[in-house]
């Protein structure tokens, strides 16, 4: 690193010298013509630990966004965590969380596993603001170290914790990490018994969607899906189909099959285009000659093989 006086790039930028964040924006961007990468990135880090503007932040946020530098990850986790010097930098509560939300996006970014243990502070802390608690699951998904794939499983399992949304964004977290210590805690939320009236139905939605980002070959997680084909959600219900449809196991064919006379048209339609690109086109002739099908099934066959038939003839 080049010899810097950042004082007077401080100075030349009005960093904390008025309140008009945007005319400080506006010098700072203008640097990048004057100084190499390296040193543009330090002055950034410099900024963002002196500025108590929240204009001025919220654009350094974005700049250390672009250009992603592990330089930036010991002042931004100090400022995710509050230490000392970022505790009472900005009054506003509010504006102090969309910062602190915007922080842990960042960090999700640069990917870089020493941030980690800052994150989960966040998350398991009970007293912090929802949101900042959802972005920090969402940035350990992204970031995917396997250290915190238990305290996410841990949020999953805990009767105690309010916020479904919180454990929705941990079972997808625990998806984009994917490990094979996933698959537990997921696949318990799908054997778990509750009421369709409870928030609890769009948690399995997410579970399903991340067992099938992990796409891990198991007999227990081929069951929990096939079992949520049964479940009073639609959604949950399409989502199953989705997800063994993605399987590659001799089963799939069989338990999807068995759906074509769910009372649900939208589970029916998903279902006969699964079995359609696992199968080719044989088996929707198949289905066709299956009696037994209700009669809106029969129906749905028709329109997909009309579909593809007119987009045959418009490729042609």
């Amino acid at each position: 690193m080049s010899d810097l006086n950042f004082e007077e790039f401080a100075k030349s930028c009005l960093i904390n010298r008025t309140v008009d964040g945007n005319k400080s924006n506006d010098l700072i961007d203008s640097l990048q013509k004057s100084l190499s990468t390296d040193d543009y990135i330090n002055i950034l880090n410099y900024f963002f630990e002196i500025t108590n503007n929240h204009v001025v932040i919220f654009h350094i946020l974005k700049l250390m966004n672009k250009y992603k530098s592990k330089v930036f990850v010991s002042s931004l986790v100090d400022a995710l965590v509050l230490k000392e010097k970022y505790k009472d930098k900005i009054q506003d509560m509010e504006i102090q969380t969309q910062i602190r939300v915007s922080i842990a996006k960042v960090l999700a970014n640069i990917k870089d596993n020493s941030s980690v243990n800052a994150l989960l502070y966040c998350l398991n802390n009970k007293e912090e603001n929802y949101k900042l608690r959802l972005s920090c699951a969402e940035a350990l998904g992204k970031i995917g170290d396997k250290y915190a794939i238990k305290p996410l499983s841990e949020i999953l399992k805990d009767d105690n914790e309010n916020s479904v949304y919180l454990k929705e964004s941990a079972a997808f977290a625990l998806g984009m990490i994917g490990d094979m210590k996933a698959i537990d805690p997921l696949v318990n939320i799908l054997e778990t018994k509750k009421g369709i009236m409870d928030k609890f139905t769009f948690l399995k939605e997410r579970a399903i969607e991340a067992l099938s980002k992990l796409n891990i070959k198991s007999d227990r997680v081929f069951k929990a899906l096939a079992n949520s084909l049964k479940d009073k959600s639609e959604q949950v219900r399409i989502n199953a189909v989705e997800a063994l449809s993605a399987i590659d196991d001799n089963r799939v064919t069989e338990v999807l099959y068995s759906c074509l006379s769910d009372k649900s048209e939208n589970v029916v339609k998903n279902v006969i285009i699964a079995l359609f690109n696992i199968n080719g086109e044989k088996i929707l002739y198949d289905i066709l000659n299956d009696y037994s099908l209700p009669e809106n099934t029969i129906r749905q066959v028709k329109e997909v093989i009309k579909e593809i038939e007119e987009s045959e003839d418009s490729e042609y």
